[in-house]
This record gives C-alpha cells, structure tokens and sequence, in this order.
C-alpha cells in the first residue's frame, strides 16, 4: 500500500485518477462527467449521481452494497469500506481509485 494511501475493500475493478466530489445529500448535490464520487454511503437514491462518475469511493459498504453492485454494474471502477473517506477526502482534490485492490491514493495533497 502506498504511503498515505487509505484502504477499502475493492469491490469493482480498474482504476482511475480524477478530480474528488464529496457528497453528502444526493438530492441537494451533483457531480460533472468524469469526477470521482465521494460518499458516506449510497442507496438507491444515489444511483444518478452514478452516471457521471468515473470512480467511486463510500466509507460504508460491502461486495453486496448497492454502490457496489451499481458501480460494477456502470463499470466504474469502486472502493467502499473506507473509512472517514469524507474528511480526508476534499472536493476538488485530485485522488486514484483502484478498485481492483481496494486503495484510494492522494495524488494531491490537502493544504492545511
């Protein structure tokens, strides 16, 4: 695991780099095409923000989870289980998802 890295569970392979969108409330909450969904949990209701995501990254979760099974679905490479993803995760940061072994890397580091 690299230095820094936070670990998951890797539950849909492939990986992609991109720009982080942290998101809270889906209803109140949109990401562009290409960005990188950053989420405490995901249900049905989460499922359109699914379209434009080219990554997704949730602190809850398993290989049953609905993001999961979505993500794997969408061919969007997804690691869930990763906890306090949220708070170490700002929107607009650059970060690599590798779905394949459960790793989420911060390319760019937060400024404190």
């Amino acid at each position: 695991v690299p230095e820094g890295a936070l670990v998951g569970t890797g539950v849909s392979d492939g990986a992609v780099e991109g720009v982080a969108t942290v998101v809270r409330n889906p209803s109140d909450e949109t990401i562009e095409k290409g960005e990188i969904l950053v989420a405490p949990s995901s249900d049905p209701g989460w499922t359109p923000l699914f379209l434009n995501a080219a990554g997704v990254v949730v602190e809850v979760g398993g290989q049953m989870s609905h993001g999961s099974l979505v993500a794997r679905e969408y061919g969007i490479p997804a690691v869930v289980s990763v906890r306090n993803a949220t708070q170490k995760i700002r929107s607009g940061q650059r970060i690599r998802v590798d779905g394949t072994n459960g790793i989420v890397e911060l390319v760019e580091k937060q400024s404190e």
